[in-house]
């Protein structure tokens, strides 16, 4: 019998990458059995109304080192390689263009991310290009972010439902603990010359600093 490879797929701006992102990516890791996960920082977000604070290149560095020494965690420069807006649907389909099918991928976001979905281009098609991975985030619960698109209740399941081999695409709920942090809050405390040594990994804080990023003179 031929085993399915499972791949996660964690895109998002990552200004910077942070232990709650970290943490969902475990959640979903567990959950879900997957044997791989894919970080892909995105070159230009379009759901954010201001510019990434942090250069392509410096957030791509900052995800490498923040998943340094993931045997299964792997940064992609899928987006960051290529100009225009970084759309999951796109992105999706590039994976699907190298191999892989849409019954093997699982896209992974925060609640807080789902409960905007249906502003996502391409809503609800992109939703049939891979299994999508909801993971609870501090401040969302998963039944605030579903109770946002009743219309997607029918493809709702719980991660015991994940077993198996699978075909149609699912919205898979992970309820799990993650640290309550956020970018934003991150880049407000190295404003105000704090440290967030408590908020990201080590190599990740010093990169931030050897570099200057975030700081009262990069903004």
């Amino acid at each position: 019998m031929t085993v399915t490879r499972r791949l996660g797929v964690f895109g998002g701006t990552f200004d910077p990458i942070h232990f709650g992102h970290l943490d969902a990516a475990d959640a979903a890791e567990r959950a879900l059995g997957l044997d791989e996960i894919l970080f892909v920082p995105s070159h230009d977000p379009p759901h954010r109304s201001v510019e990434p604070h942090a250069s392509a290149f410096h957030r791509f560095a900052l995800v490498a080192l923040a998943i340094d020494g993931r045997r299964s965690w792997h940064t992609s420069d899928l987006e960051v390689s290529r100009e225009g807006p970084s759309y999951t649907a796109d992105m999706l389909r590039t994976l699907h263009a190298c191999g892989w099918r849409g019954s093997q991928i699982f896209f992974i976001l925060g609640a807080d991310a789902f409960a905007e979905i249906a502003t996502w281009r391409e809503f609800p098609a992109v939703l049939d290009l891979a299994h999508f991975a909801v993971v609870a985030r501090p401040g969302t619960t998963l039944a605030a972010a579903a109770a946002r698109t009743p219309v997607l209740g029918s493809r709702m399941r719980p991660v015991s439902d994940a077993r198996g081999e699978l075909v149609d695409p699912t919205l898979f709920l992970v309820e799990a603990p993650t640290r309550d942090v956020s970018s934003t809050a991150i880049r407000a405390r190295l404003v105000s010359g704090m440290p967030i040594d408590d908020l990201v990994p080590p190599a990740v804080a010093r990169h931030i600093v050897a570099h200057g990023l975030y700081g009262k003179e990069s903004c």
